[in-house]
């Protein structure tokens, strides 16, 4: 929700000294929105190297200082439009500078690059396994940018034809479990419950509206979830569970963007791309996990 710091994650070795510190960092960072602060000045402020405090901060909070900072900016401005803040005055008063950096921060704090098909995906050729997970069988796929489409299941064949369905313009789409195995060990290794995050690059296609929640969507922690309406509210728009729901539904990597942690008003699952069974049981791991 809008103005909220993010929970910092239980980590297994991440002391409670270090986890001072990098609350402490957390605020620092806090009282200079809209300002730049750099690695070097913010480590010497809670006593850190700057390796070391980019090494910690990342370990807890899933994301580097920079992009910590990067989506408190963003809120700020989010809060200036919706206090009636025209977009010139908002992206200035949140310390972008020029309104060009608003869209380039948005994309870097998705971890998306640009989409490299068009519709259909024309033109990419994609790779992709099927394995097996504590969720059953899992597919992912990447193009030579990042992930493109991830889904679990019980069958392969269903999968893959949900893969040539998505893509059905696609140069190529071939099985490559050596050159993608990378991407589904991480994915494997945060479904295990080893990892609060999955740290990688994505390319997909999306309307700037479901960039907006599926950035909301990285930002709730482990272990926590929010509502349609206060997904919606923290983006300006009240009346826009629908269009929530609706963004993440087709989420075509659900998972490393985590569309499970999103809820009904009344705390009902609602639905769920790869079945309601999966959802709570991603669910019931992150709180077991103790993420919160």
């Amino acid at each position: 929700m809008t103005g909220q710091r993010p929970k910092l994650a239980a980590i297994r070795n991440v002391s409670q000294s270090n986890l001072a510190q990098i609350r402490a960092a957390c605020a620092h960072i806090d009282t200079r929105d809209g300002q730049g602060i750099t690695l070097a000045d913010l480590a010497a402020a809670v006593g850190l190297s700057p390796w070391h405090l980019q090494r910690l901060f990342k370990r807890a909070m899933g994301v580097s200082p920079r992009d910590y900072a990067d989506a408190r900016r963003a809120r700020r401005f989010r809060g200036e439009l919706k206090n009636g803040e025209s977009v010139a005055g908002a992206t200035y008063g949140a310390g972008y500078g020029s309104s060009s950096r608003v869209y380039e921060q948005a994309q870097a704090q998705l971890g998306m690059t640009p989409a490299s098909y068009a519709k259909g995906g024309k033109g990419a050729h994609i790779i992709y396994a099927i394995v097996d997970s504590v969720l059953g069988r899992l597919l992912v796929a990447a193009t030579a940018h990042g992930v493109c489409f991830l889904s679990l299941g019980d069958a392969d064949a269903p999968m893959i034809a949900g893969l040539h369905e998505e893509f059905p313009k696609a140069d190529s789409i071939a099985l490559d479990e050596a050159a993608i195995a990378p991407a589904v060990d991480a994915v494997l290794r945060h479904l295990a419950g080893e990892t609060p995050h999955v740290d990688l690059p994505l390319d997909v296609r999306a309307t700037a509206f479901q960039r907006r929640v599926w950035q909301e969507l990285i930002a709730i922690p482990p272990g926590e979830t929010r509502s349609y309406s206060e997904i919606a509210e923290s983006l300006g728009n009240p009346r826009g569970q629908r269009a929530v729901g609706r963004a993440c539904a087709t989420n075509p990597v659900s998972v490393i963007i985590p569309c499970h942690r999103a809820l009904r008003e009344d705390g009902g699952l609602a639905g769920y791309r790869w079945g309601m069974r999966r959802k709570q049981a991603l669910l019931q791991r992150e709180a077991e996990r103790d993420y919160t």
